[in-house]
């Protein structure tokens, strides 16, 4: 369930892409004006202010932003600005390139059901010339992190709630005597098991071998795994399990302690916005005893923070 707050009459976007015009003229940049107009407008409104506002000005927006703006709120606008699929694939790509970003590529990669990665897969495609699949085998490093992002691209998996309960008992059998009850551990096994069961399978296989072995799957891949290889197996089972635990597990970590991992933070309320931001809020609650807005509030600054709050939803 998505958290940006639209007007029920939001103005056209010829009118937006003047008010976008006017924020750029001037001294400085009218910033407060372009978090009012961006932060309250979803996809397909941004696509056609974009539209209007090159058609218009013989311009092009995101250009226009990215030297209009700064810091992390320009870093947060620029990924605002496209559709998901697009924003994730472009999110990849940029993890790839230069100082690979493995901690954000795994997470845009194992967080997507099925019919996120086919659109986002196309598009990557269709914008740099390249398969993912090739990308990721030529630009990380060999290893099972490699392999299971690979793998995982690369299967189909079914997207409905029905399972088999055979292949469950099955599969966490598999799974306990490739990692606990193996000297060592078969990558192999979690590999093929986690990247090509479907999440409503893999959750099964979690309730199995909790029943079968007295403690959770997940605790098993922690003590078994390790590196991003163990941040990649995680991030699927408890995406399968529930995004919105996981999200906002995510959050906390980026907010908690000393100093703010901004990138993730912004990754996760942009990329998530226009998804399901209103269950990760309410898992946040849950979880910590405090609200999104307030965390955002208390570790972010500026106009940074109010375009993240935009995108959160504003109440607390």
């Amino acid at each position: 369930m998505a958290s940006v707050i639209i007007p029920p009459m939001p103005p056209s976007a010829r009118d937006d892409a003047l008010h976008l015009y006017r924020a750029f003229k001037g001294f400085g940049c009218d910033t407060a004006a372009v978090i009012n107009i961006l932060g309250h407008r979803n996809a397909t409104q941004r696509a056609a202010i974009q539209k209007e506002y090159h058609a218009t000005y013989s311009e092009d927006l995101n250009k226009r932003l990215s030297s209009e703006l700064s810091g992390q709120l320009k870093r947060a606008v620029i990924m605002w600005m496209p559709d998901p699929a697009t924003r994730d694939a472009n999110i990849v790509r940029h993890a790839l390139e230069g100082d690979v970003d493995l901690k954000a590529a795994t997470e845009v990669i194992c967080s997507r059901t099925p019919s996120q990665m086919r659109q986002f897969k196309q598009i990557y495609f269709s914008s740099f010339d390249v398969d993912l699949e090739d990308d990721l085998a030529t630009k990380l490093s060999s290893g099972d992190h490699k392999k299971l992002l690979v793998a995982y691209i690369s299967v189909p998996r079914y997207e409905g709630p029905e399972y088999d309960q055979a292949m469950v008992q099955k599969d966490a059998e598999l799974l306990n005597k490739a990692g606990e009850k193996k000297l060592g551990t078969d990558e192999k096994v979690f590999i093929q098991i986690f990247s090509e069961r479907s999440r409503a399978h893999l959750v099964a296989v979690g309730s199995a071998y909790q029943s079968l072995y007295g403690h959770s799957l997940e605790k098993a891949v922690t003590k078994e795994t390790s590196g991003y290889f163990f941040n990649a197996l995680l991030t699927i089972l408890q995406c399968a399990d529930h995004p919105g635990k996981y999200f906002a597990r995510v959050l906390r970590k980026a907010m908690k302690g000393l100093g703010t991992d901004d990138p993730t933070l912004i990754r996760v309320i942009v990329t998530r916005a226009e998804i399901d931001m209103q269950y990760i809020k309410a898992e946040y609650r849950n979880q910590y005893g405090k609200s999104l807005h307030d965390a955002v509030q208390s570790d972010t600054s500026g106009h940074y923070k109010a375009f993240l709050l935009s995108l959160s939803g504003t109440n607390p």
